[in-house]
């Protein structure tokens, strides 16, 4: 008998230590959500993975994102203090159609701040990974960290 949802444990697991099949399953599943592929078969044959890890890993395994239900996430900034740092951020937010919530900033010491932002990302045009990854680059930024997430 199969356990029910309420009766299972779930992890938030880094994605280093996932096994190859796991991370080429989620690979899979990104291709079919964002329609560049037509069907399973073309997704599996594109990542090099079996169907059948396919199937047996599809419904377990998941972006972090994707299972975050409110869609409201907190995220965590250490950057330089110069001018035009922190309207420089939230242009690239709002550029993604995320919505921000709440901003914090610590005064700055020793030319560094803390910013601190809330965002509801449920209308966002862009991957939360790939839209950190974009926010990462940026010069100013010394780190960028998922606080937490939930309403």
């Amino acid at each position: 008998m199969a356990k029910k949802d309420f009766e299972r444990k779930f992890y938030l697991v880094r994605e280093d230590v996932l096994p190859e099949a796991m991370k080429k399953t989620l690979e899979a599943k990104e291709l079919i959500d964002r329609h560049r592929v037509d069907s399973v078969w073309e997704a599996v044959k594109k990542v090099d993975l079996s169907r059948s890890a396919f199937y047996k890993y599809r419904d377990t395994v998941f972006p972090f994102h994707k299972v975050v239900t409110e869609r409201i996430i907190t995220l965590f900034f250490h950057l330089e203090d110069r001018s035009g740092t922190l309207s420089e951020l939230l242009r690239l937010v709002a550029k993604y159609e995320g919505n921000i919530l709440t901003i914090h900033q610590t005064i700055p010491i020793q030319g560094r701040a803390n910013v601190t932002l809330s965002l509801n990302v449920s209308n966002m045009t862009i991957d939360l990974d790939d839209m950190l990854a974009e926010l990462e680059k940026l010069e100013f930024i010394d780190t960028v960290e998922v606080l937490g997430s939930g309403g």
